[in-house]
């Protein structure tokens, strides 16, 4: 018997041993490998927030109408959201380690289009391709900078989002230094950012590639044993989680210099400034929620982000603009740190389909962020702007769902240590 136990910890130990090898060579490759996909993020959504910053131009260069307008957005949306769990399902049966260069390139392409687009149909075509692309980089990029985290998935999830975060509030100000002063041929322009991206992304791809021919590197597939209906449950939470903060965020994002400028009589340079102190507090939430999340656990910050800002939105509507500054940095940092440790959570929860649920969670992230832009700017035509942030400073409260989420990583350590005890009878 003491032999017996003597060769199991021997093998323990050697397993030991093998996995923080293992982790050793990650880590020594994780870092490179998450700057470079998170630099390109920050290029791709610098190009995918560029399409909507340059309406103006195409409204009076082609004269076109509101309705029009809001075909090119549907057309948009529809390609970068609703086709990445469709993307993503397919790469996580056959990985596709260069896809992420070829979706840049129908970005490039599209841009292409958009500079020399003379008609409605063409730029329509264009609004199309440049979505695409989207579809075909956030569930792929997701996957890899899962491979590269070393294990620090949430780590790896929120150096990969930050970049994004950044190429949003990048694009507009490109667009009016850039494409607003010298037309609608300057677009071409940024088909060179198109093209170093791809650049990037093809290194990258030789990386990615490297880990299916060595699947010793690649982390195992670890099973929580959540029975079928227990997960599906917990998803609807976290759809429902995903619903209330995106709306949320949509009333701040979109609306936020309508509201100060309507609300406290400020100028519109005050409330752009108002606007950027959100979105930095929304980059530093992204940066920091994803490892946080690593130390406390998922379902801790997933819980204290959502329902954890909801005295911070109560109060926003009635306070003074010096206080309202400090609850929209609150804010901004509170929800935006909940996305990275979400998509980790949701990857953990259905392990073995990395690509599906980051096409699923980055599809309803730009889906509902254009859907609550839409839908909050009808009821602002129609209660005012103010009652709108009334009534969406409830939404943080569906966060009182996340009660119902399992702490997996709670279920994970059982199932390890299980299995210890069962090597070692």
């Amino acid at each position: 018997m003491v032999a017996k136990r003597t060769w199991v910890t021997a093998a323990l130990d050697q397993a030991m041993n093998d996995r923080t090898h293992s982790a050793d060579s990650a880590d020594r490759t994780a870092f490179r490998v998450l700057g470079a996909i998170s630099f390109a993020h920050f290029l791709n959504d610098t190009m995918q927030s560029l399409m909507l910053a340059i309406y103006p131009l195409f409204k009076s260069g082609l004269h076109l109408s509101f309705g029009q307008i809001g075909l090119i957005t549907l057309t948009f949306q529809f390609t970068a959201s609703l086709l990445q769990p469709l993307v993503g399902y397919y790469t996580d049966r056959h990985p596709q380690p260069f896809s992420l260069a070829f979706g840049m390139g129908c970005t490039l392409s599209g841009l292409l289009l958009l500079s020399q687009a003379s008609s409605f149909p063409m730029v329509l075509m264009a609004a199309a391709l440049v979505g695409s692309g989207s579809s075909i980089f956030h569930p792929e990029s997701s996957r890899v900078a899962r491979l590269a985290s070393g294990g620090r998935h949430g780590l790896a999830q929120s150096i990969f989002q930050v970049g994004g975060n950044a190429g949003t509030a990048v694009g507009p100000l490109l667009a009016a230094w850039i494409v607003l002063p010298n037309g609608q041929g300057s677009i071409a322009f940024f088909s060179l950012i198109a093209l170093l991206a791809m650049l990037v992304l093809t290194g990258v791809g030789f990386w990615y590639r490297h880990q299916h021919r060595n699947p010793k590197r690649t982390a195992p597939v670890e099973h929580h044993g959540l029975p079928r209906g227990r997960v599906a449950r917990t998803l609807a939470v976290l759809l429902a989680l995903m619903f209330s903060k995106f709306f949320y965020l949509a009333s701040i994002s979109s609306y936020l210099i309508f509201y100060l400028m309507h609300q406290y009589k400020i100028d519109t340079q005050t409330a752009q400034y108002h606007l950027f102190f959100f979105l930095f507090a929304v980059a530093a939430g992204t940066l920091l929620g994803g490892p946080i999340g690593d130390r406390i656990g998922r379902k801790r910050v997933i819980w204290i982000s959502i329902l954890g800002v909801a005295p911070f939105t109560l109060a926003l509507p009635y306070v003074g603009l010096g206080a309202s500054v400090g609850l929209t940095l609150i804010i901004g940092f509170l929800l935006a740190s909940a996305f990275p440790a979400m998509v980790v959570y949701a990857q953990e929860l259905i392990p073995g389909r990395i690509g599906t649920v980051s096409g699923l969670f980055f599809g309803l992230a730009f889906g509902l962020g254009g859907i609550g832009a839409a839908l909050l700017g009808q009821l602002a035509d129609l209660w005012g702007i103010v009652r709108v942030y009334q009534i969406c400073s409830f939404l943080p409260l569906i966060g009182l769902l996340a009660v119902f989420l399992p702490d997996l990583r709670k279920i994970s350590s059982k199932g390890t240590a299980a299995a210890t005890v069962a090597a070692r009878a």
